[in-house]
């Protein structure tokens, strides 16, 4: 590649000349290419261990003027051909130009410009500025690829100095983290070391200290445990590795979404020496933090954040925290996790201004809104530009209303603050009128405006319940006084106190709208009007895999319930289910989301059941409600090592009864409402939506906790069910204002005395006690680690059951069917590396059978064809490969699976004599014969078939004519083996 011209000024160290004239010099780097002693083994190691492998490719041309002891480098290359390119281009275009200068200045000058005016026009020939990595980066990429025979479409994110310990010798090199692999390079005293690993193939990673292995970080594969370390920032390194791993396990669970994360959008700019990938990771890491923190919608994304004070009014205090700036929200956290949290949707906005600056308050912003709510933030450390980012915004917000206007934005200026006028706008809360936005209430159900615990619950006044009643009004009551303090609706400002009026239990007048607030699906519902009631009558009368399983468990949800005995509740039900099915095909129906959703419809409306069904499936749990439940066996992973860790004495107990993995699934999926009483069970959805996972972790903890004694006195699986089975059936809510409905458990055992009631407020508040040190982003941790093992154990148990789908009489041993299949899969998996075009990588559904998920196409399989099978056979094989594809390709799709991959594989290492000579036979006969091989082989047969006269068969006397080299030894060997060669063609006979 073109250099801009760089003095050297010392020009033959650690290099050897090669080519020369007057003007120019070609060099080869010492230690490069064959010999080079001692002096080339220095070097080599040097290069290695400064980094200077990515800066200093191994040719290149200096610029030399005979009277100046200053080179200037004019071009490098990779490899003698392209460096030897760009010699002979100078040696026919600039020579005998330069001969006719004077001054050696003017020919340096005229040098320098015609290099840079090279270097400017690749540049615009190239892609849109700024879609490649500038620099030393891009030379570090030229490497890797050369390196470790990576193609064009490997793409590195970043590298890093690191040592990799061989047993316990570390050798220094460099790692690089490309997007599908980790690969390492070290030289060090001609000794050579070369790693790469593909990211599909990690099972753990971990960073970790021992006394042998100082700060490091280990990645394990299936069959080798690797250790990194002395890493100037471990840290930076550690999350992009977990990053690409993330990647590569949603390539396994998901391939359509792996498709969407792969297609990583190009900076606006380049920085110089930075991957754009590396920052496009960054920012994707920043954006699910920032969604997962504030429950926004997935496609929200993060602009920029900035440390400020918030003033909340209900202390009289200035809160430092972070500001967050995205598409359509203003977003705080406090430093203090539970100080204060607060979300402003762009859409509520009325008035942002700039008010004057003191030294009480610098740099003031105050913030208005339609819910009369002024929000003051100080200490902005560039207030101008985030002003003139909230107006961009604010301009790009939707009016959904007609006639409804823009929010202003204004100079510091007290009458300003007066400049909105009431226009007609959204709901602020889900507690405001909803007329003219309820776009389902066309159908005149009367589920569609409010949830089914209003059509079917007494008119009983509060007055009439005695105690209970009085509790259920003195909790609105401080809910109100919550709301006046702190604001109602998305804008209430979230604080510790907030969290405990939900530990204290949420009113049932008020639940349905926290739920949508706390989750967020509020956001999403206000920002879709119409949405759901398109999906509804989209769906009607379709039918799938999933609406036959949603019939089917309709009448399986709270069937105790009055409010599902009916056509009004299942037809509700139905509804929701079936057009989430139809807006998320890949999840469709999973048991246990009939039950959640059943409750969801109790407090809210149809479309706001919906919305929160949306954000339970999508954000809070994610990858729970699928085929395989991956991410609810993830959550059971980590409650795994959380028992290990906090309730030692009965880890290993419930490890050995197995009871672990058979309660968590019903417990995490349906969030307790299969296994509790409906009306305590509530009480921890409740909690759920405002804290998310950690709650239910929390819980089941305490539970275990509870009946430690009488677990660990228990010998089978069965006993250790029935205890816990019986605690929980016994967790009762002795403030719910509800009538008590039965709780049907299938383990309830008759005859003992039942045990003493829990209340589930003083469950929650021990759960709080002990458990509470659990935070979000060690969850988050957590999280990945316990996928890495979840998916993996996934694809082996997937590998088991393809293998055993194979029929018996194949040939191959169990062991090396394994070994196809892993060879198989990663030929699939390549299509999704370097070119997600090719056929194989679209049509992958991981929702088919295992045997039908990976799939190669002709280029694929010949490629393994060439490398794997006894009949390669020179320039030949790529047309026999050809063949064979097509004789396997039986339904015509351009794709074979593995089956019909190890049947030919088979035929040839298994099949005696005749079986291969009819396999050969066949290749020579459509469908094996593209359309013009069929249309020679037509001709040929109608000369055969003319040609009558002959004693012998045509066909045995005439194949040779078709049969590669290899059918002409086999017949040899049948010779020296005593067989006539009348046997040999009867058996050809038989062939046909």
């Amino acid at each position: 590649m073109w250099l801009g011209p760089e003095e050297v000024l010392v020009a033959n160290a650690l290099w050897v000349t090669e080519r020369a004239n007057p003007f120019f010099v070609l060099q080869r780097r010492r230690g490069h290419g064959k010999g080079g002693g001692l002096t080339g083994l220095l070097v080599g190691t040097l290069d290695v261990v400064l980094d200077s492998s990515a800066r200093v490719a191994p040719y290149r041309i200096l610029h030399q003027t005979q009277d100046s002891q200053v080179y200037w480098t004019v071009a490098c290359g990779s490899s003698r051909k392209e460096i030897t390119k760009h010699w002979e281009w100078l040696e026919n275009n600039l020579l005998q130009t330069l001969s006719i200068f004077d001054n050696e200045e003017d020919i340096t000058t005229f040098v320098k410009g015609k290099i840079h005016g090279i270097i400017a026009e690749e540049n615009k020939n190239l892609q849109p500025q700024g879609d490649e990595d500038p620099g030393k980066f891009k030379e570090a990429e030229l490497k890797m690829r050369k390196q470790f025979g990576m193609p064009e479409g490997e793409k590195l994110v970043n590298y890093y100095s690191c040592s990799y310990w061989k047993g316990r010798v570390p050798r220094q090199g460099w790692l690089y983290l490309t997007v599908n692999h980790l690969c390492f390079y070290s030289f060090l005293l001609g000794k050579e070391v070369s790693l790469v690993v593909q990211w599909v193939d990690v099972t753990r990673l971990e960073k970790n200290a021992t006394l042998l292995f100082p700060e490091s970080i280990r990645v394990d594969t299936r069959d080798q445990e690797l250790f990194f370390s002395m890493f100037l920032n471990i840290s930076e390194t550690f999350k992009l590795m977990e990053q690409l791993a993330n990647l590569a396990m949603r390539q396994l669970l998901d391939n359509k979404g792996f498709l969407e994360d792969k297609a990583l959008p190009r900076p606006i700019r380049p920085h110089r020496n930075i991957s754009a990938l590396k920052r496009d990771l960054d920012a994707r890491a920043k954006n699910e933090c920032y969604r997962a923190t504030f429950r926004l919608p997935r496609d929200e994304r993060l602009d920029g954040h900035t440390s400020c004070t918030l003033w909340t009014p209900f202390n009289k205090l200035h809160i430092p925290g972070q500001m967050f700036i995205s598409n359509n929200y203003i977003c705080f956290a406090s430093k203090e996790e539970d100080a204060c949290h607060l979300i402003i949707p762009l859409r509520e906005v009325t008035i942002v201004e700039k008010a004057d600056s003191s030294s009480v308050l610098p740099s003031p912003l105050s913030i208005s809104t339609k819910s009369k709510m002024t929000f003051l933030f100080a200490n902005l450390k560039d207030r101008d530009f985030l002003v003139q980012r909230i107006s961009d915004f604010l301009q790009k917000t939707p009016s959904k209303q007609p006639g409804g206007r823009k929010a202003s934005v204004a100079d510091p200026a007290p009458e300003s603050l007066l400049a909105s006028q009431e226009v007609p706008e959204l709901p602020t809360s889900p507690s405001s009128p909803l007329s003219g936005y309820q776009n389902f209430s066309a159908q005149e159900v009367p589920t569609a405006s409010q949830g089914l615990l209003k059509v079917f619950q007494r008119n009983s006044p509060m007055e009439d319940l005695g105690a209970k009643g009085a509790k259920e009004k003195m909790k609105e009551e401080s809910w109100n006084i919550h709301f006046f303090e702190y604001g109602r609706g998305m804008c209430m400002y979230r604080t510790a106190k907030t969290r405990e009026l939900v530990l204290k239990g949420i009113p049932e007048s008020l639940r349905g709208e926290l739920w949508l607030l706390f989750s967020g699906a509020w956001n999403e519902m206000v920002t879709h009007p119409g949405y759901y009631a398109e999906l509804v009558e989209k769906s009607m009368g379709k039918y799938s895999l999933a609406t036959e399983e949603i019939e089917r468990d309709l009448h399986r949800s709270m069937p105790e319930h009055p409010a599902f005995q009916n056509e009004l509740g299942i037809a509700a039900l139905r509804r929701v289910l079936t057009a989430y099915a139809f807006r998320n095909p890949t999840i469709g129906y999973c048991q246990a989301m009939n039950i959640v959703t059943s409750v969801l419809l109790l407090y809210g409306s149809e479309e706001e059941a919906f919305w929160l069904l949306v954000a339970l499936c999508e954000r809070m749990l994610p990858d729970y409600y699928d085929t395989r439940v991956v991410g609810a066996l993830v959550d059971q992973g980590i409650f795994e090592e959380l028992t290990r860790d906090v309730l030692p004495r009965l880890s290993e107990k419930m490890q050995d009864l197995g009871v672990i993995s058979s309660i968590s699934l019903s417990w995490f999926l349906t969030l307790f409402l299969s296994v509790m009483p409906f009306e305590s069970a509530v009480v921890i959805v409740d909690c759920f939506f405002y804290e998310g996972i950690k709650v239910i972790l929390q819980v089941a903890l305490a539970v275990l906790d509870a009946n430690m004694e009488q677990l660990l006195g228990c010998s089978d699986e069965g006993e250790a069910m029935t205890v816990l089975g019986r605690y929980l059936d016994n967790v009762i809510n002795k403030q719910s204002v509800s009538p008590p409905i039965p709780h049907l458990h299938a383990l309830l055992t008759s005859g003992d005395d039942p045990p003493a009631e829990v209340d589930i407020f003083d469950l929650l508040k021990v759960s709080y006690e002990k458990f509470s040190n659990l935070r979000a982003d060690d969850i988050e941790q957590m999280r990945f680690k316990q996928r890495l093992k979840v998916i993996q154990s996934l694809e082996d148990t997937a590998k088991r059951s393809v293998v055993r789908a194979i029929p018996g009489d194949i040939g191959f041993s169990i062991e090396e069917l394994e070994d196809l299949y892993m060879v198989f899969k990663a030929k699939h998996l390549a299509s999704q590396y370097w070119g997600s075009s090719h056929t194989a990588a679209v049509r992958r559904d991981p929702s088919l059978p295992y045997l039908e998920q990976y799939r190669i196409d002709a280029g694929q399989f010949q490629e393994l064809f060439a490398s794997l099978t006894p009949w390669a056979c020179g320039s030949h094989t790529p047309v026999l490969a050809g063949r064979m594809f097509r004789l396997l390709d039986q339904n015509k799709d351009s794709l074979i699976n593995f089956k019909e991959f190890v049947t030919g594989m088979s035929g040839m290492y298994h099949g005696d004599l005749t079986e291969k000579l009819k396999a050969l036979y066949k290749l020579h006969l459509p469908p094996a014969l593209s359309p013009e091989e069929a249309e020679s082989a037509l001709e040929a047969t109608h000369y055969f078939t003319e040609d009558s006269s002959s004693e012998a068969s045509p066909l045995a006397s005439d194949l040779d004519l078709f049969l590669p080299w290899e059918t002409q030894e086999v017949q040899s060997q049948e010779e020296r083996e005593g067989s006539g060669n009348e046997d040999v063609q009867e058996k050809r006979g038989d062939g046909d």
